[in-house]
């Protein structure tokens, strides 16, 4: 926006002709905006997050710096936002988990009255696998064993109350077995506990494909509707028995009170950054596909998971004491 520009809606503002807040979104952008993320640099969602980060740089003016804040279930960037200001400068990415959080851990803010949902962007394409050197061959050599050794089966996943956390934890019920949940930060520290034996199996996205094609690990079960083909022997969970999909959508939110205009400018700058060949290229290395939702949209998604959320965790018996 042009000095001129930005003094005319200052000396507007100050006769009482337009509100601070509209005279803010006139200026929005004038100085770079800080993208919080879930999860640690090198992993699917950041190096997917950074494409998108870089295309929306271009499209509205301004650096779009990631910011990594990996640990507590992904949930951490919503928490920035409760002590942001509501200019549109500092947004976050919002993974599932932030719907499970208020019922496992006592908090003080409200994750639908206190996120501004800006725009969905993508979603996940999960799977569980295991070492190549692993006897689980399959599905039923991993239940089998787990039945004959309750609670000695490990496996390892991107965070406590995260989706491959949760997910694997309906399968074990369903399955009837019991397993042994090791949380990790993020992707990478992950994938090395595996690959080096570390743990038995590992329930992640498809970051682990590099792994698979370098033949270090097996897949053994997808999470999608249908097969993934990069992966086409691997049996979807429903093909299993299991009536269970998931591919955890995440997008971006602002903290409570950002002016609608200067939401509005930013969805319309990140959904153009979405259907940039670059963006959808860079999904594609992880079986990722864009899944846009508007601002209202996305508002209604979040309503309706945070109540769905609710059933999964009382069904796993998670929920924090009242």
């Amino acid at each position: 926006m042009s000095r001129r520009s930005i003094l005319c809606a200052a000396t507007l503002a100050a006769c009482g002709l337009l509100s601070p807040f509209a005279a803010l979104a006139q200026a929005f952008p004038s100085k770079p905006i800080k993208l919080v993320i879930a999860f640690p640099a090198g992993g699917p969602t950041d190096i997917t997050m950074r494409q998108l980060a870089d295309n929306a740089s271009k499209i509205i003016g301004q650096p779009v710096i990631v910011d990594n804040k990996p640990g507590a279930g992904g949930t951490l960037p919503a928490q920035a936002l409760q002590t942001s200001q509501p200019d549109g400068y500092t947004i976050a990415q919002i993974p599932l988990g932030v719907f499970r959080l208020g019922y496992t851990t006592k908090i003080n803010w409200d994750p639908l009255k206190d996120i501004t949902y800006v725009i969905n962007v993508t979603g996940y394409a999960f799977g569980i696998v295991v070492p190549a050197s692993s006897p689980f061959k399959t599905w039923a050599d991993f239940v089998a064993y787990a039945k004959a050794n309750p609670g000695k089966l490990t496996y390892g996943s991107t965070g406590t109350l995260t989706s491959p956390h949760l997910t694997t934890e309906i399968i074990a019920q369903k399955a009837g077995i019991e397993l042994q949940h090791v949380p990790y930060k993020g992707s990478a520290d992950l994938m090395l506990a595996v690959v080096s034996g570390q743990l038995m199996a590992a329930a992640d996205s498809t970051g682990f494909a590099p792994q698979v094609e370098a033949g270090k690990l097996r897949v053994l079960n997808t999470w999608g509707e249908k097969r993934l083909a990069k992966f086409p022997d691997a049996p979807t969970l429903k093909e299993l028995g299991y009536d269970t999909v998931q591919n955890s959508p995440f997008g971006i939110g602002a903290p409570r009170g950002t002016p609608p205009e200067v939401v509005k400018k930013l969805h319309d700058a990140f959904k153009q950054a979405m259907e940039e060949p670059s963006y959808v290229a860079s999904l594609g290395r992880y079986d990722m596909l864009p899944n846009y939702m508007s601002s209202e949209t996305y508002t209604r998604f979040a309503q309706d998971t945070f109540l769905r959320e609710k059933a999964l965790i009382e069904k796993l018996g998670l929920a924090k004491p009242n």
